[in-house]
Order: structure tokens, then C-alpha cells, then sequence
């Protein structure tokens, strides 16, 4: 395997352990002192993001089958962190702040790693 598609299946395997167990969690904590219908948006979304997860790993144990998948991903990953962005601009960066810019820079710069790494090795396949 190519070093640089070994970075796409890193990356796609970290954005899936992330996606797990921030999923997993929101899934089974909800969204605490809100009302019912947010709680329900939170859970589907945790949901959502637990799906993701699963897909990412997915993609990441078959990277080698995988062509716009990976960058589907990759975009929605990236979606997320501008949506994350917007809700900073909006109402402010939570507390503590170390772990919501340790949330939305990854989200904002593993996209780009594995989008020119995923290019890199369409490009440059290794020869089996």
C-alpha cells in the first residue's frame, strides 16, 4: 500500500474512533437541560454522526476499493466543521476552549490530508 493511501485509511480510521465515540455518547446522553425537541434533534444527529462512523471505518479497512467515497466523507467531515465554525461566530466558542478547537481544527484540516493524499495515490497507484 502506497504511504499516501495509508494516510487516507489512518485518517478515515481516527475520523471513525472520533465518530463512535462522540456518536455513541451523544446518542446515550442526549442533550441535558434542554427541551424535548432539541434533545430529539441532538439524538438523531448523534445518530447520523454514529453512522458516519461506521461508514468511515468501512472505507477505511477497504481503502484500496474506494474512490469518491473517501472524499464524500472527507466533505462531510469538513461540512461539519464549517457548521461547527458557524456556531462559533454566531454565539460564541464554549468552554472549555482547548476542547472545541481540539473538535474543529481536525475537522477542518484532515478533509484536506485526505482528499490530496487519496489524489496522490489515484495518481501514483503501487504496483501488486
Amino acid at each position: 500500500m502506497p504511504a499516501s493511501q495509508r494516510v487516507v485509511q489512518v485518517c478515515l480510521f481516527l475520523m471513525a474512533a472520533i465518530g463512535l465515540t462522540g456518536g455513541g455518547l451523544q446518542m446515550y446522553l442526549g442533550q441535558p437541560e434542554t427541551t424535548p425537541r432539541l434533545d430529539n434533534v441532538h439524538r438523531f444527529m448523534a445518530g447520523i454522526y454514529l453512522g458516519s462512523a461506521i461508514i468511515a471505518l468501512w472505507a477505511g479497512a477497504t481503502v484500496r476499493r474506494q474512490g469518491t467515497l473517501i472524499v464524500l466523507i472527507a466533505l462531510a467531515v469538513f461540512l461539519g466543521g464549517l457548521g461547527r465554525l458557524a456556531s462559533i461566530s454566531h454565539v460564541g466558542l464554549p468552554q472549555p476552549t482547548a476542547v472545541w478547537l481540539g473538535y474543529l481544527i481536525p475537522e477542518l484540516a484532515l478533509p484536506w490530508v485526505i482528499i490530496i493524499a487519496h489524489l496522490l495515490s489515484r495518481r501514483h497507484p503501487a504496483a501488486s
